[in-house]
């Protein structure tokens, strides 16, 4: 797996520490250190305007607690969660922290806890990158007797029709009509860009113009989301919701 730098800040009330977790941090190649803070409040002002993918963090802290904050973060955010106090392991995992680090702790178990994070962080940007790169950018499908190359950003959605397909294309009235199942489409596209809705709509997640309640609109077309791909629909939407 290739090195992927991660960017981190430490948190913690005690200068101490705070300077030991800084002198591991430093001479572990993959880690960038941006800010060392002695809050969680002054952490929490920090990650709004400058995004970092990892927290050394302290769990009992004055005003706003280690597990207090880590509920706050951006969800991309992991933490390794430093402390003196083992009984709040189990809280500290049930936050999704990568990692636990009970104080006082060496250098060697330090980066066992950051080599976790390395690995975490290499599997999801790898995951990412491997979606991005097997999206396509067009099929081709037969019509009339022709083979049509379909730019799918142009796709609104496609309609099943027993064996057919109907494909609506942007500013285009009459769909094409080609030989072929949903389900056979289905699998030759990237759930990142289209979603099957319906056992008839498989619909471009882009082209979506507004939800209500159970149905999708997309160019006046009103699609109703089933029972059966209502789950994997509204955790799209949630995703990508501000509230």
């Amino acid at each position: 797996m290739p090195t992927q730098n991660i960017t981190c800040i430490i948190v913690d009330d005690e200068p101490m520490a705070l300077n030991l977790v800084e002198s591991y941090v430093v001479k572990t190649p993959f880690l960038e250190l941006q800010k060392k803070c002695n809050s969680a409040i002054e952490a929490l002002d920090f990650v709004k305007t400058n995004p970092v993918d990892l927290l050394f963090l302290d769990i009992q802290m004055p005003d706003l607690t280690g597990l207090e904050l880590s509920k706050l973060l951006p969800k991309e955010t992991r933490v390794i969660f430093t402390t003196a106090f083992n009984e709040y392991a189990l809280e500290g995992f049930k936050v999704e922290a990568l990692d636990y680090l009970l104080k006082p702790f060496d250098y060697a178990e330090f980066l066992a806890a950051a080599n976790k994070a390395h690995t975490w962080f290499g599997l999801v940007k790898g995951n990412i990158e491997k979606q991005i790169t097997e999206e396509k950018e067009f099929l081709f499908v037969k019509s009339e007797y022709k083979q049509l190359r379909i730019k799918l950003a142009d796709v609104l959605y496609f309609e099943g029709l027993k064996d057919y397909i109907k494909i609506w294309i942007k500013d285009n009235p009459k769909p094409i009509l080609t030989l072929m199942s949903l389900k056979s489409l289905q699998e030759e596209l990237s759930e990142n860009q289209f979603l099957r809705v319906h056992r008839s709509f498989i619909v471009s997640l882009k082209n979506i113009e507004v939800v209500e309640r159970s149905q999708i609109i997309i160019n006046q077309q009103r699609i109703t989301v089933s029972d059966q791909y209502k789950p994997k629909f509204l955790a799209y939407i949630t995703n990508n919701s501000l509230t």
